[in-house]
């Protein structure tokens, strides 16, 4: 999942649990079969924002681990160009803490 999707699904999951709040507050001031008709309507959309949500979380982890594999792999592969990205940001990191 690329970085455009996960703001259009965070938007589309907000868009949800913005909808059932919205029925939520309906609810309460309505009564009867509208006012549980709309509570459920509400449980419906929140049960789909938390589904979407979890999509969410497992696309992050399984894109996780392809970039710890990738990363473990390109190690494995070259270890001295490994060492160097490793000592360079090391050293920058360095200098940039020592200067405050």
């Amino acid at each position: 999942m690329q970085k455009s999707s996960f703001k259009t699904t965070r938007g589309d999951i907000r868009t949800l649990v913005k909808d059932a709040q919205d029925l939520f507050h309906e609810a309460t001031i309505n009564t009867g079969e509208k006012a549980d008709a709309l509570r459920v309507k509400g449980l419906e959309l929140l049960d789909a924002a938390v589904t979407k949500a979890q999509d969410v979380q497992t696309a992050a982890f399984a894109t996780g681990k392809e970039i710890a594999a990738s990363t473990d792999n390109y190690v494995h592969e070259n270890p001295w160009g490994a060492v160097a990205v490793s000592a360079t940001l090391g050293l920058l990191l360095g200098m940039i803490i020592s200067r405050k």
